[in-house]
């Protein structure tokens, strides 16, 4: 079989998450087709109920009989949700299901047969630790969304934290029905940095590189970062907060033993100005540690990179800085970086997941824009408002970014679709 004639790519309005399919025309021959990712958090006004459900639907008369395989770049809600086949085995997963995928690539700390235990290479080993690690966070986000932030809604003075710790806690739940449907579905291919996927033996004519995310044999500064800040950070947060158990039922002791106190409403009026305003402060501080474990199952995303003639598609999941220092300073992956044709905007427009780095690489200082017809393309799935805030420069989609976005790149962002249901971008193969 030859390279294909031309790529399409939908990308699907699913509000705050990403869902993408890519069709490789083979023709006279069947089109080959790639679902990246399928999962929402957010929905954007006015769409109709079952959107998710929806978005499968019309994959699935895409796809028809022709063959197929799908992607999870990694575990967030808003990439993995669309893979629950719901309680009655009828929902966006099924549907997918139902497409007999040839098969299904995940990072390599989705895999299930990494193990803690003696006899496994000290490799392995790390691997099974961070995925115990992330397993466990997600524990711990679930806890925080069922038991901390009710209460953090209910008082003025944390509303907002509340909102925030709510959205960011439920992307980092496990979603368990997605998660075993993707490991049942099809034979898994868990990669890593620079190892070969079967996507390529699946595209004729079209090389599949792995660019993200590295071991932590390859990328040591991932297990320096994990022993300092971020996988083993969660678990003595955790136990401080009494919610390191999966059972939920560990209890704290009393801050002063034998001392009397009062807790909300209770505490004399003249106090409870530096009751709410410790309330506040903690939190933040569980805000911030909520946003070390997104960092962290960020930092898992698939990087993967579609090139086919002259055509360079890149799509990095949610990939932040930690996840692309591998590839940038490694030659024989950071090559493949150069004169992107299509690029898949990480974490939602997160400044971020778009290392200057990076787009030094694709526009240095100093350098004048390209005319129209020859710019990258740059698809943005996202919904404004629902990460971050603007007022410490953390919105999603990032003003700053979006800008240059726009004067680099020929940009399309979900936001503009207007009530379509996808939006179509069709790349010849030269």
């Amino acid at each position: 079989m030859t390279a294909p004639k031309s790529i399409r790519i939908r990308m699907y309005q699913v509000g705050f998450g990403d869902c993408f399919l890519l069709s490789f025309d083979y023709s006279p021959k069947p089109s080959r087709h790639v679902l990246i990712d399928c999962g929402s958090m957010a929905s954007p006004k006015g769409s109709p109920p079952g959107l998710i459900k929806r978005v499968a639907a019309n994959i699935a008369s895409t796809v028809g009989n022709d063959p197929f395989a799908v992607v999870a770049t990694h575990r967030h809600t808003d990439h993995v949700s669309g893979f629950d086949p719901g309680t009655t085995g009828k929902g966006a997963g099924a549907i997918i299901a139902a497409l007999k995928p040839r098969f299904v690539v995940q990072p390599w700390t989705e895999d299930p047969g990494l193990r803690t235990n003696a006899n496994a290479p000290p490799a392995r080993r790390g691997m099974a630790l961070r995925r115990q690690t992330l397993d466990d966070l997600s524990v711990v986000a679930s806890q925080v969304v069922d038991r901390y932030v009710p209460r953090l809604r209910r008082s003025p003075a944390t509303r907002a934290i509340g909102s925030q710790l709510d959205f960011i806690g439920k992307d980092n739940i496990k979603n368990l029905r997605a998660v075993e449907n993707l490991m049942t579905m099809a034979p898994n291919d868990y990669v890593h940095a620079g190892r070969t996927t079967r996507l390529t033996r699946f595209l004729p004519g079209v090389r599949v590189h792995v660019l993200g995310p590295p071991t932590i044999k390859q990328y040591d500064n991932v297990r320096g970062q994990r022993d300092r800040d971020k996988d083993e950070f969660w678990h003595l947060q955790a136990r401080s907060l009494a919610m390191g158990s999966k059972s939920g039922t560990t209890k704290s002791a009393p801050l002063f033993e034998g001392f009397s106190s009062v807790s909300g409403r209770h505490a004399p009026a003249s106090s409870r100005w530096l009751v709410n305003a410790i309330k506040t402060e903690s939190a933040e501080q569980l805000l911030q540690l909520v946003r070390i474990l997104d960092d962290a199952m960020n930092n898992t995303s698939l990087i993967l990179l579609f090139e086919c003639g002259e055509q360079r598609l890149l799509f990095p999941g949610d990939a932040q800085i930690e996840n692309w220092e591998y590839a940038l300073n490694t030659p024989s992956l950071r090559k493949h970086l150069e004169k992107i044709s299509v690029y898949k905007v990480g974490h939602h427009g997160s400044l971020n997941a778009t290392p200057k780095s990076l787009w030094k690489l694709w526009f240095p200082d100093g350098s004048t824009p390209q005319a129209a017809g020859r710019r990258m393309v740059s698809l943005l799935s996202t919904l404004e408002g629902k990460h971050g805030h603007r007022e410490n420069d953390s919105e999603v989609p990032r003003r700053k970014l979006a800008t240059a976005l726009r004067k680099r790149t020929t940009l399309t962002s979900t936001e503009s679709l207007d009530g379509a249901e996808y939006f179509d971008e069709v790349i010849a193969i030269n």
